[in-house]
């Protein structure tokens, strides 16, 4: 071989959009945690916003509706927005849990959420049109990216439960094109207040009504792809059923993925004005990314029942509540303590909001924590404990908060996990 014809691959040039685009932080920690367990470390690993199968199965009748549908035979093309039976049982599905009014055609199914919140970036956005959204949050920035349009970021405050606010929003909504929120939020777990989410909503509407009809909308992006999974007290709320003009600017996303444990199934759907759904339609066509056939067979009958709707959902949140109150309760009692953490309680979702304010301590061998990514790098080696800094999802690399996700976590395992955690920290000194 002539390898003189062989350029260095540092030296292929690819699209500047390409060449800028920036890994993902959890999937970089995500390799140190597998390289520590593969070297038989004891490993909590608590960084995944997935579930165990083995721990959070999907529902057995989904499974066997999946099973069924492959036998048969149901593993051709779907149609590019859906099979009808599966956009009619979402709507059903809407309209019996969340009282949302939406027909087949302005529903929309895909091979997951995240293909439909890039078709919705790409269906509003033009190159250097404005994204305004919270961080931290979610995969916003590597969609604003890859749409190659401004960024406007709002770092939110554990005083308002890491969740933004009109206020916070004003002095950008004169310029934004999206709104993308997301609640309950990944990574905090918390939810929207009422009344919070009706001022943004207010402020979107007024903005729209002084650009009129000869200018592009501000639309809301919400992401509520968690919304079933609250807990206690806690209620979930939405755009529409708060100020039922948003139904013009809102494009939900949603799907089985979180609600069922179904990750892997690759079910998620939005829903919204039916000409943007036709336009994000368009976009994925091209794209390809249908959800399986035979999964959207199976998906469309299993939401038809109610009952075994209820019945899976009472049971697998509660599974996850116990896990994340056992957490919450953990992080507390070493607070009382005197350690230097914290948490916010549980509200929704898989995830704990939870606080190490380590920085500055010193170890054992006279080491001091000097950044966040020290005192992650800390808890991971002293205490097996694997979890995402906030830094991850566009919150300042000083923060002490990180996302601790239960999706994987065993129940038996937790007390053990905190009498490590404990000695771990009783190493540290205080500067």
């Amino acid at each position: 071989m002539n390898t003189s014809l062989l350029d260095p691959i540092v030296n292929q040039k690819v699209s500047e959009m390409a060449e800028n685009l920036v890994g993902s932080e959890i999937i970089k920690l995500a390799g140190e945690v597998k390289e520590k367990i593969k070297n038989g470390e004891k490993i909590y690993n608590l960084t995944i916003g997935d579930f165990n199968p083995s721990i959070f199965p999907i529902p057995t009748e989904l499974k066997e509706e999946i099973i069924k549908a492959y036998q048969n035979n149901e593993t051709n093309y779907p149609p590019a927005n859906g099979i009808i039976e599966l956009r009619e049982a979402v709507s059903h599905f809407l309209h019996i849990n969340e009282g949302l009014e939406y027909s087949a055609d302005q529903i929309l199914i895909s091979g997951g959420a995240r293909p439909l919140i890039y078709a919705a970036f790409q269906t509003i956005l033009d190159p250097g049109d404005t994204v305004v959204f919270p961080v931290p949050s979610w995969n916003n920035n590597h969609y604003s990216h890859l749409t190659r349009c401004k960024q406007v970021l709002i770092e939110a405050t554990p005083e308002n439960n890491f969740m933004p606010t009109a206020a916070d929003i004003k002095p950008h909504i004169s310029d934004a094109n999206i709104i993308a929120l997301c609640s309950p939020l990944n990574p905090t777990g918390t939810v929207f207040t009422e009344n919070g989410l009706a001022e943004i909503c207010d402020l979107i509407l007024e903005e729209n009504k002084k650009r009129g009809d000869s200018k592009k909308p501000v639309y809301l992006l919400f992401d509520q792809i968690y919304w079933t999974l609250t807990h206690g007290e806690t209620r979930h709320f939405d755009p529409v059923s708060i100020n039922s003009d948003m139904k013009r600017y809102t494009i939900y996303i949603d799907g089985m993925s979180k609600a069922f444990a179904a990750t892997g199934v690759r079910v998620g759907w939005s829903f919204g004005p039916e000409k943007l759904m036709n336009k994000m339609k368009a976009i994925l066509s091209h794209v390809g990314a249908w959800s399986p056939k035979a999964e959207q067979v199976a998906s469309a009958k299993y939401l038809s029942n109610n009952d075994q709707l209820d019945d899976y959902l009472f049971s697998f949140k509660n599974d996850i509540n116990k896990r994340l109150v056992a957490f919450y309760e953990g992080m507390t009692a070493l607070k009382e303590k005197g350690f230097c953490v914290e948490a916010i309680p549980p509200q929704a979702a898989i995830y704990l909001t939870v606080k190490f304010d380590l920085t500055k301590h010193q170890t054992e061998d006279g080491t001091f924590l000097d950044t966040t990514a020290d005192v992650t790098k800390y808890l991971l080696d002293e205490a097996g404990l694997a979890i995402v800094p906030f830094y991850a999802f566009g919150a300042s690399k000083k923060s002490p908060w990180y996302r601790l996700s239960v999706g994987t976590s065993v129940f038996e395992e937790i007390d053990e996990l905190f009498a490590k955690l404990e000695a771990a920290l009783s190493k540290l000194k205080q500067a």
